[in-house]
């Protein structure tokens, strides 16, 4: 089993910055890829940016050149940096694990989420 706790959220101005951290325990297999998605009232769940165990990154269009996806292998914890945050990143943001096993069966486990408000 794997434990996935979110912290950071909170309540900004446009143009303003925040940082969310995710920490995972548990049965984390070397394979692993770590994300942040996020869900808005009334809209699907998207998801924002990722990471992999070995550092491939990839992001949303919507929030290129403004957040930073990064990770410590060591404590299996993984931040997003979020700068120059408009109202319309309003929403909760969840972290996402996914782990493959020595067998090539992926897990997928997800935090309870943390509210993040922009005003205007």
């Amino acid at each position: 089993q794997v434990q996935v706790v979110e912290s950071g959220g909170g309540e900004v101005q446009a143009g303003g910055s925040l940082r969310l951290s995710c920490a995972a325990s548990g049965r984390i297999f070397n394979d692993n890829r770590m994300g942040w998605y996020r869900q808005a009232p009334g809209k699907q769940r998207e998801l924002v940016a990722a990471i992999t165990s070995g550092g491939l990154t990839n992001y949303v269009d919507s929030v290129k050149g403004r957040f930073t996806i990064s990770r410590d292998n060591a404590k299996n914890t993984v931040y997003l940096q979020m700068n120059s945050l408009k109202p319309e990143d309003t929403a909760v943001y969840y972290c996402n694990v996914d782990t493959m096993t020595p067998l090539s069966s992926w897990f997928s486990y997800w935090g309870q989420g943390t509210q993040v408000t922009v005003s205007a």
